[in-house]
């Protein structure tokens, strides 16, 4: 494990925990841009297997960060990473929603919340769209991403189903 590599880490999730506007699925594509691309920590399906792992463990989608830092450089990578992504916006977060809490009727406080929605939806669509370039590997996989998307989206039914489906297709060979 090298020191550069942790200052790295730490400078990196730093960054980006300032940017995770609406959670850390709102700075996906830059963690893989960095992890895969740029540091070259992991390959594109490790970075999809990482993620599927913190998506799937229990707790907050934030799991993924220490699964990069551990990647990455072992437990003190864990660590550090995952310090850095909550440390500084954990300390920003107190202090302006105390300051929030003072303007909750203010027309600019109300503006800036409205125009964080889209901001917001905006980071998570990028997010959604990384994780499915670098876990579909072929036009099966493809058809069922979009096909759970579109059936999430537009009824009622459970997306748990289509996920039990498309892992029971994944392990039988056809993805």
């Amino acid at each position: 494990m090298k020191l550069d590599t942790l200052g790295t880490l730490a400078a990196h999730f730093a960054l980006l925990s300032l940017f995770a506007i609406g959670g850390a699925m709102a700075v996906v594509p830059e963690m893989h841009r960095q992890a895969v691309d740029v540091s070259h920590w992991m390959t594109d399906r490790q970075f999809a297997d990482l993620f599927a792992i913190g998506q799937a463990s229990p707790g907050p989608n934030i799991i993924v960060v220490t699964l990069i830092g551990y990647q990455a450089a072992g437990i003190p990578g864990a660590l550090v990473a995952t310090f850095a992504m909550c440390g500084p916006t954990c300390v920003i977060t107190y202090y302006v929603s105390r300051t929030f809490d003072r303007f909750k009727h203010a027309h600019w406080r109300i503006v800036l919340q409205a125009g964080l929605v889209p901001v917001s939806v905006g980071l998570f669509a990028a997010g959604v769209f990384v994780i499915a370039r670098a876990a579909d590997r072929n036009l099966v996989a493809v058809a069922i991403t979009l096909a759970t998307a579109a059936v999430a989206y537009w009824t009622r039914f459970n997306p748990l189903w289509l996920f039990a489906l498309a892992g029971t297709l994944g392990y039988l060979g056809f993805v």
